[in-house]
């Protein structure tokens, strides 16, 4: 009798004794670990930023403990493709990403990043932002520092003094290279420069990210330009925001998406990218001709104010019109024009009418060169077939991005694409059209992005992997977001944690920023 009275007592000291200690537990959550496979319940155990348990009826005791019951524990998401430079300080917390479910941005895309990739993340760990950065290379402002917005060759001396930033970049963090080959001046080069910049970056396992030389007509000529540069350099491959572009390319995806497919059977690394949305968004110069945009903006204006070149640019824009097979130029429509605001929002067709012009298509075309003589805007470009972006979303090493920066709330009318990708894709495709499943989906947003970018201990909920965790509800998820009112917060996302802090409970910001620069795998240590 006295023995088992001894081990009541013992049997509580033994059990405390086993217990473990945490800064946050998360209980009783349906698991998806970002590997595919499909959900189980249990807890995820947090101590000093890294994940130290994973499993059902964890024994832990912790500080912060969150109750997951009916909702969704997963990795936090990586969006692969963003353009974070120069809107860094707008908004530090990066709420519109923090409250989508993103711990992790890649920045640098389409050939625009810093160029002293060591000083730019240096200055993000200084800054302190809620969430992690990495950044690319991008070619346009490597070939700016060195021959400005030239529109010809680079001499061997040139290619040189480019390979020798790239090289750096990728020695103090770069996670690859990229190109953005409708921007100037990248459309200027020729694919052997692109190649042999790709090199560099190959060297130091870095991968290739490109937005193509053409997205539209001209769509699988790019994608073999961009495998040719894969093939050359022996370097990943990573095509940005897929798509097809006009409305007389609808359909083409049946053409595109088997081409990466064979590729993938030919050796090459190819992964794809992709925002769930049929309109695109960039810079409204885009509709001008290359050779119009060399140099700087008085070099512009005055090839726009010569009436033989103005001519030909009306000319130009009223052909690719007409392959749209439009009448009038309402399918772009500005989000931030910085000479005048009251344009915000509005597509070409209207701002036209608004100065009072007759209704048509030339004076349409005018009222763009217009914009481009006063600085140009950032616009959002309606053309895009539903049945392409889910027969692109349906391929299965195609990760989601927003191709968006940190989002000042309420500036201009951005594409909404910046404040509800992944909501986006959770709510529409996965819950409402079960076009994808809800592992695969997270499988995208999470371990993919992390296996392609090289970022080793992120992407999974697994024990020493860094604490980047999203926990959401998986009926309420939704993206709010839209071209109207694109000002609006995603929901659904109750916890969000970045390193190991608790950064968004019950979908409120706490303010606190616990992102880290990450480095790529040249970094000198």
């Amino acid at each position: 009798m006295k023995s088992i009275f001894f081990c009541l007592l013992l049997c509580p000291l033994i059990i405390f004794a086993q217990q473990k200690n945490c800064d946050i537990i998360i209980h009783n959550g349906k698991i998806i670990d970002g590997t595919g496979n499909s959900w189980f319940y249990g807890d995820v155990a947090v101590q000093d930023g890294k994940i130290i348990g994973i499993g059902r009826r964890l024994n832990f005791t912790a500080t912060k403990t969150i109750d997951a019951t009916g909702l969704i524990v997963a990795p936090g998401f990586i969006d692969v493709h963003t353009h974070l430079e120069g809107d860094e300080t707008k908004d530090p917390n990066a709420t519109n990403f923090i409250l989508d479910g993103v711990t992790t941005c890649i920045t640098g895309n389409c050939g625009s990043s810093n160029t002293d990739i060591g000083k730019y993340l240096e200055w993000i760990d200084s800054l302190k932002l809620s969430i992690n950065v990495a950044t690319l290379i991008g070619h346009n402002d490597v070939r700016k520092a060195v021959m400005g917005k030239a529109n010809r060759d680079a001499t061997a001396d040139e290619l040189e003094q480019m390979k020798s930033i790239v090289d750096k970049a990728m020695r103090d963090g770069a996670v690859g290279f990229s190109t953005g080959l409708i921007y100037i001046p990248g459309t200027y080069t020729k694919t052997p420069e692109i190649a042999e910049l790709a090199k560099v970056a190959a060297k130091y396992n870095g991968i290739y990210a490109t937005h193509m030389r053409d997205e539209g007509d001209s769509v699988t000529y790019a994608i073999d330009e961009a495998l040719t540069v894969g093939r050359e350099a022996k370097i990943p491959v990573e095509i940005s925001h897929f798509k097809l572009s006009g409305q007389q390319n609808w359909g083409r995806s049946k053409e595109t998406v088997p081409m990466i497919e064979a590729a993938r059977k030919d050796g090459i690394e190819v992964t794809i990218d992709q925002y769930p949305y049929t309109a695109s968004s960039t810079s409204i110069s885009t509709l001008i001709p290359d050779e119009i945009l060399a140099d700087n903006q008085d070099s512009i204006n005055a090839r726009l104010q010569n009436p033989q070149l103005r001519k030909s640019v009306i000319d130009h824009m009223l052909e690719r019109l007409k392959k749209r097979k439009l009448k009038h130029f309402s399918y772009a429509v500005v989000a931030y024009y910085k000479f005048d605001t009251t344009y915000n929002g509005k597509s070409i067709e209207q701002i036209n009418l608004l100065k009072g012009n007759k209704h048509t298509k030339e004076k349409e075309a005018e009222t763009i060169i217009d914009i481009m003589m006063h600085g140009g805007a950032s616009a959002v470009f309606h053309g895009m077939s539903e049945d392409d972006v889910k027969r692109i979303m349906k391929y299965p090493f195609n990760m989601f991005a927003s191709d968006a920066s940190i989002r000042e709330f309420g500036a201009g009318m951005p594409h909404p694409r910046g404040y509800g990708t992944n909501a986006r894709v959770l709510a529409e495709y996965v819950r409402d059209q079960h076009l994808i499943s809800l592992e695969e989906a997270i499988r995208r947003m999470t371990s993919l992005p992390a296996q392609k970018f090289q970022l080793h201990d992120r992407g999974l909920l697994a024990e020493g992997y860094a604490a980047d965790i999203v926990v959401f509800d998986e009926i309420k998820v939704q993206d709010i977001s839209t071209y109207d009112h694109p000002h609006a917060y995603s929901t659904g996302f109750k916890y969000v944690i970045v390193n190991g802090v608790l950064t968004v409970e019950n979908e409120k910001h706490l303010g606190v920023r616990a992102g880290h620069a990450l480095y790529g795998p040249g970094v000198l240590k």
